[in-house]
Parts: C-alpha cells; sequence; structure tokens
C-alpha cells in the first residue's frame, strides 16, 4: 500500500464543541493511520508549536505546519519561518488606526503572524490593507482572524514539507473546515471537508462528509481506509 501523508487542521477539525477539546475518538482514528504506515501532520491555524506538541503528545508525525503555513516546527528547537511578522505587525497598527474594534486575540506566541479577535468587519479590513498596498493577506479561520505576509498560506507551508519529505501533491489528503483550508485542498491530492465547513469551502473540496469536527473526521477516515485498501 502507496503511504499517504494526511494534512489535518485542528481547530473545528480534531477539536469539539468550539472548546479546543481534542477529540479523543478522531486522534485514535489518526494513530491508526500512522499504524498502517502512513503519516498524519498538523497543518493549523495555531503557533506551529502548539501542532508539534500535539503530534508529540497524540502519537503523529513530528512536523507541524502552524500560523496558516507561517511557521513548520521539526523539532523543539528547528522552525522554519516562511512570513515576516514585521509586514504584519505594521498592518494591524494600521488596522487599529481605522478599525478600533480590532484587537489582537491572547495566543500562544507567534513567529510569523498576528492573531486578531473575530470582532470587526473583515471585508472592511481587506479594503483598507488593500488601498494601502501592504504585502499581506486577511483570513478567518473561524477561530481567529489572521494576518499573514502576502502569500503564505496553508498550502504554499505544506508544500516545503513535501519537498523535504520528498513526496509529491498526490500524495496528500487534506481534512479542514475552513477558508484557510482551501489553499491546502487545492494542492492535495484528496481534499475533505467536514460537515462543519460552510458551503464554499465544501464547494472547493474533492469530498464532503456529513459528521461535523472529530466526527466527521472519522467518518472521512473510515471512507478512506476503505478506499486505500482497494488500491
Amino acid at each position: 500500500m502507496q503511504e499517504k501523508i494526511f494534512a489535518v487542521d485542528i481547530d473545528g477539525t480534531i477539536t469539539e464543541n468550539g472548546g479546543g477539546r481534542i477529540h479523543l475518538g478522531a486522534l485514535d482514528a489518526l494513530r491508526h493511520m500512522i499504524r498502517l504506515g502512513h503519516k498524519v501532520i498538523f497543518v493549523s491555524g495555531r503557533s506551529s508549536v502548539e501542532g508539534y506538541v500535539l503530534s508529540v503528545f497524540g502519537g503523529m508525525t513530528r512536523i507541524a505546519v502552524g500560523e496558516n503555513g507561517g511557521a513548520i516546527t521539526f523539532s523543539p528547537s528547528d522552525h522554519k519561518l516562511l512570513g515576516n511578522k514585521d509586514e504584519c505587525v505594521k498592518a494591524f497598527e494600521l488596522l487599529k488606526s481605522k478599525i478600533p474594534e480590532a484587537k489582537e486575540k491572547p495566543v500562544f506566541p507567534r513567529m510569523t503572524e498576528v492573531v486578531l479577535e473575530r470582532t470587526f468587519d473583515l471585508e472592511l479590513a481587506k479594503k483598507i490593507i488593500a488601498d494601502s498596498n501592504m504585502l499581506v493577506d486577511l483570513s478567518d479561520s473561524q477561530y481567529a482572524i489572521h494576518i499573514n505576509s502576502k502569500g503564505i498560506n496553508k498550502g504554499r507551508g505544506f508544500s516545503e514539507v513535501l519537498t523535504m519529505l520528498s513526496a509529491s501533491p498526490s500524495d496528500v489528503i487534506a481534512i479542514g473546515d475552513s477558508e484557510t483550508d482551501v489553499p491546502l485542498f487545492k494542492m492535495s491530492g484528496i481534499s475533505i471537508a467536514l460537515g462543519n465547513a460552510l458551503e464554499s469551502v465544501k464547494s472547493q473540496a474533492s469530498m464532503t462528509v456529513s459528521g461535523k469536527a472529530g466526527d466527521g473526521v472519522i467518518e472521512a477516515l473510515e471512507y478512506i481506509a476503505i478506499r486505500l485498501a482497494k488500491v
């Protein structure tokens, strides 16, 4: 059986009830993929360090892509940074001056991005950034609003991992629920949107499942396991 690389979002995908708690059934299902000889790599809007720690305690492949592709962590002291945090800080300062509701979200320290509370009009913020010709992108992970360097996204970050592993995008099975997962979907051989994803996200995936969050991950993996067994 050909080895596959599962690229899995965290928040809204393997967490439950919006409280950040890990869905233990989903984690066990992902560990089963490891036992079958596949790789499981977390690709998140959270810090890559958080993703790496989860990979260690969850028994997954010890690589994590975080900050929506801006940072990759390979060990406690080995990080590859693709984004430029200085650009993101400047963009945040501009937004604060134009939109008083724009506030930083208290999160694990970031190396390449700025993370904001979901308390303001994202489309207005995008227009302000575009009119100012700032080299950043804004996105909504449903967990927070993220300011990343232009061109940085989960697909871009994961492509670095594929280069390191000498793997092909056709080997990737991506699982997620938010618009920040769409660039990852577009570069993956198979992409799976969960039941809690917006229709705009589902339309970009190669398949969808009805289950939400962790239940959806289990449903997706059951389907994939059957499909891979037939290859």
